[in-house]
């Protein structure tokens, strides 16, 4: 498996998919919609952000 969607993370962490959308533009994350793949490093890096804002 090579991570998780926009949408998974999203209903994991709580938050509209929109709003993570733009964490990942923030980050310079390569997601264009709901359906984006996302790496496990990537969600990392997110769910970080999130902890820290």
């Amino acid at each position: 498996m090579k991570g998780l969607r926009v949408l998974e993370l999203s209903e994991a962490l709580n938050v509209d998919s929109s709003d993570l959308l733009a964490v990942c533009a923030i980050l310079k994350i390569k997601a264009t919609s709901r359906l984006s793949m996302l790496s496990f490093e990537e969600c990392k890096n997110i769910t970080d952000y999130y902890n820290k804002n």
